[in-house]
């Protein structure tokens, strides 16, 4: 089995003191590993991010709920958009965690969509690890430090904005009409896909958006409709 690194960096980077480093490594150990390591000693980290979920989910409600008067529509979607897995993994970045992380080496090689998928899980178990071995105002903190702290970009830039559901409510309301989602492209290996799609009224093209999954180039493609829709408003 390959040496450990020290997780004394990463420690100090998040700013806590803990009892059982065990926890913060059982946090950063992959299901995978434990596949080339079975005698490793340690579980994987699927129910610390079962719990980090849990915690984060509730550090954010509370946040946003003191924090922003908002209906509650916009308060789900601020939250679903601060803690969804590419902020996460965007976050995770931050940390610095990758490092740190314990992979098979097949899971190593693999830098595509799937190991964002891993970063994300790993920040929600790294939470769920501070709860458990320092519990709920530690856990806070660290939140507060690395993610609600993005929340003031994620309004600035609408980030929150489901732009389907409001291009799809314009255009019923302008035209009776339903917008269409169409893939026009493609491309990249399973792993990496990129897609490219454009919404549609009738047969009329309103805007096109590309991104790694459907969604997203779905809610790029209304963003772009709504802008265009607008701007034809105004003429």
């Amino acid at each position: 089995m390959e040496a450990l690194p020290s997780l004394a960096p990463l420690i100090e980077r998040l700013g806590v003191s803990l009892s059982d480093e065990k926890t913060l490594l059982q946090a950063l150990t992959h299901r995978s590993y434990l596949n080339e390591n079975p005698d490793f000693g340690l579980d994987h980290n699927e129910r610390l991010e079962f719990l980090g979920d849990a915690v984060l989910e509730l550090v954010v409600t509370d946040y946003l709920y003191q924090n922003y008067p908002l209906p509650e529509g916009e308060l789900t979607n601020l939250r679903s958009a601060i803690v969804r897995g590419e902020m996460l993994s965007k976050i995770a970045f931050e940390m610095d965690i990758e490092p740190f992380l314990l992979l098979s080496r097949g899971e190593k090689k693999d830098t595509g969509k799937a190991r964002q998928y891993i970063l994300a899980n790993a920040v929600e178990a790294i939470i769920g690890a501070i709860y458990k071995d320092q519990g709920y105002s530690a856990a806070k903190n660290v939140i507060t430090t690395f993610i609600i702290s993005k929340l003031p970009e994620v309004v600035e830039k609408g980030l929150y904005i489901d732009t389907k559901s409001k291009f799809q409510e314009l255009a019923q309301d302008r035209f009776r009409i339903t917008p269409v989602y169409k893939v026009l492209k493609e491309s990249g290996l399973d792993h990496e896909k990129q897609f490219v799609i454009g919404v549609f009224l009738h047969e009329k093209n309103m805007g096109e958006g590309s991104g790694s999954s459907k969604q997203e180039a779905q809610q790029q493609a209304a963003k772009q409709a709504l802008a265009n829709l607008e701007n034809d408003l105004k003429t």
